[in-house]
């Protein structure tokens, strides 16, 4: 039994070879869809999700091989194996440079078929794995520790694990920055679907004909700039899960349709009239009271009871004040290590202005400090000095006879002179030195 199993479609108009191929193919535990035709065949496409396709060279009086594009047009991802009595050098190299990743002559073996068939497999996991690292290096940060010492955390991780395998909607509440869209991955990874494609759509930074259009698909020519059809997300997910971040920024016109889709698990791409079909788990995410906006009119009920099966609401940072330095020794190790270099930690008023502070962020903007702290400071323990303006204007922190070095106390204190003083002179006659000094001072504190 393979690892994967494939879905596929023969288009041949022999109906020994559609029968013998379907036959083997379906004893290796994959599913095949038979077309005597290309009329049927290309329907087939359109409708249904496939990974492989045996088209023949010749289908009564049609050529096969012109059917590549239509068929890769699509649904790009396919891999196409033609077909042929007639193998010749010339078709051969045609069928690939037309798209096709194989060919099959006839009368073919079984162990032709095997070989195709786990080469197939070996390049759709290649393509999951290379999506999987694009990915992730095009996120280049640390994700949040799923280690956690406040109760609030660990029952949002106990829940989150106990629904993974449901295929369930799922809903994340929680502030900005408090973690929604590392938990939404970490959901998939423990999910049945963890083999399958996880894609993000952050619904604000959208219009809604973009919004619609990566959603579920284009064709080409649907509007100005469609230049090739776009399968969209939805089939891109196929089989995987779809996280759609800050759902109630969604327009409303959007959501009736994202409600058929929940519904029916069918949809349209823009510009077609062809209904699809589609197997994606769905879990949005929000930061704002969606209760309140569906009484306000901004957001259906009807969808908010489908997305909302199942709740999952992550505390903010401030409220889990315990986790706080943990997490903040992780992420300095982490930035640490990406910049060449080691430290050894915080100084104490570092970690008082760490827990003192409100943190309206959260997560994000704990580890944008961290980042921040870990690219300026040049020395082992991370001082006070390096605090942001905005945690050393609300708190205040360093006190004369505090167990800070002198550096901490000589930028917070030009801190504090320059956000008093209503120009750089002013500031520096308060400090008794020159503005070249107090230039030179600002950048070595990191205070432009």
């Amino acid at each position: 039994m393979n690892q994967q199993a494939l879905n596929i479609l023969i288009i041949d108009d022999e109906v020994n070879i559609r029968k013998t191929l379907s036959i083997f193919c379906e004893t290796q535990g994959h599913k095949c869809t038979c077309a005597g035709n290309v009329s049927d065949g290309i329907a087939s496409a359109e409708h249904l999700i496939f990974d492989l396709v045996f088209i023949d060279l010749r289908i009564g009086t049609d050529d096969g091989l012109s059917y590549i594009p239509r068929l890769l047009s699509t649904s790009p991802w396919l891999k196409i194996v033609v077909i042929t009595a007639y193998a010749t050098i010339d078709t051969t190299v045609k069928a690939m440079q037309l798209g096709a990743v194989d060919y099959i002559p006839k009368p073919f073996m079984p162990e032709q078929l095997s070989a195709i068939l786990q080469r197939v497999i070996t390049m759709k996991s290649m393509e999951h794995s290379i999506q999987t690292l694009q990915e992730d290096l095009g996120r280049l940060q640390q994700d949040v520790s799923f280690s956690s010492q406040s109760s609030s955390m660990q029952r949002v991780y106990e829940l989150a694990k106990q629904v993974s395998d449901s295929d369930a909607n799922i809903l994340l509440e929680g502030p900005s920055g408090s973690g929604k869209s590392v938990l939404a991955r970490m959901i998939h990874q423990w999910s049945a679907r963890s083999s399958k494609t996880f894609g993000v759509i952050s619904c604000p930074t959208l219009s809604y004909e973009l919004l619609e259009s990566e959603l579920f698909g284009h064709i080409q020519g649907a509007f100005t700039g469609a230049l090739r059809d776009n399968p969209g997300k939805v089939s891109f997910c196929e089989g995987g899960t779809l996280f759609l971040d800050e759902i109630g920024d969604l327009p409303l016109i959007m959501q009736s349709k994202l409600l058929r889709f929940i519904q029916e698990r069918e949809y349209e791409r823009v510009g077609d009239h062809v209904s699809r079909k589609a197997n994606v788990r769905l879990i949005t995410a929000t930061n704002t009271d969606m209760q309140t906006a569906v009484k306000d009119g901004k957001f259906r009920e009807d969808l908010y009871f489908r997305l909302s099966v199942i709740v999952i609401k992550l505390p903010a940072l401030v409220e889990r004040k315990e986790d706080i330095m943990p997490l903040a020794e992780s992420m300095l190790s982490f930035f640490g290590a990406q910049n060449h270099r080691t430290f050894s930690g915080f100084e104490a008023a570092v970690i008082r202005a760490f827990q003192d502070y409100s943190w309206p962020g959260n997560l994000r903007e704990l580890r944008n400090v961290i980042e921040r702290m870990a690219i300026l400071c040049n020395k082992p323990i991370i001082g006070a000095e390096w605090l942001p303006e905005n945690m050393m204007e609300h708190n205040d922190q360093i006190r004369l006879g505090d167990n800070v070095s002198l550096s901490s106390l000589e930028r917070a204190h030009i801190q504090k002179v320059l956000l008093q003083a209503k120009t750089m002179q002013e500031a520096a006659d308060i400090l008794g030195i020159d503005q070249a000094t107090l230039w030179r001072k600002r950048k070595l504190f990191g205070l432009d």
